[in-house]
């Protein structure tokens, strides 16, 4: 029986997807690249952002392709949530920031209220220990324009303003995943108004 449930849990384990994302408790890697608000270009700085309480650093695959299309309307929808309990959002792809000036602008998506950053050769997203997929030749995005960069995995971290994770969010959906990060600040939100 022991050995029955032994191998059903090895064979459970190796289903699972390997997620070799940064784990709770380390350092996140500090960044500065392009970002757009409002199809507005600027320079962002992690760090920056730091100063002023937890930052949700979101990695998706890019701009107007479905899931990230989720993603990004729900984080726009919720971002007043994120703001009361005194957390920034970052989005982060491969995208140019090109691209990135109409996501963030469009209505249907980051609609104005979520900065996205450029991420143009994936080197946030390897320091971040997430895979990044090359270009798939002929795919397009929802618009029908075509897509020449790769891809990062969905994973999402909640930074602390000590520069720590706080949680890696990854296999999630993208309602999901904006679901648990909204969860995480508001407890960490919770915990600091309690604090000494």
């Amino acid at each position: 029986m022991k050995r029955l449930l032994l191998t059903g849990l090895l064979s459970v384990s190796c289903a699972l997807p390997a997620v070799a994302a940064l784990k709770v408790g380390d350092a996140a890697p500090d960044f500065k690249t392009q970002a757009s608000l409002a199809g507005k270009a600027f320079d962002y700085s992690l760090q920056s952002a730091l100063s002023k309480g937890p930052v949700v650093v979101y990695f998706y695959p890019s701009a107007y392709t479905g899931g990230c299309n989720i993603q990004a309307h729900t984080f726009a929808i919720n971002a007043d949530k994120f703001a009361a309990a005194h957390a920034s959002i970052i989005g982060v792809s491969l995208d140019s920031i090109d691209r990135l000036n109409d996501f963030s602008k469009d209505p249907d998506y980051c609609a104005g209220k979520v900065a996205v950053a450029a991420d143009v050769d994936g080197t946030i997203a390897k320091s971040y220990d997430l895979a990044i997929r090359p270009p798939a030749e002929g795919k397009k995005d929802s618009r029908g324009v075509d897509l020449h960069h790769g891809f990062a995995e969905r994973t999402t971290f909640i930074v602390t303003p000590d520069g720590k994770i706080a949680a890696t969010l990854s296999g999630l959906k993208p309602a999901e995943n904006v679901a648990k990060a909204l969860e995480t600040v508001q407890a960490l939100a919770a915990t600091a108004s309690v604090a000494p």
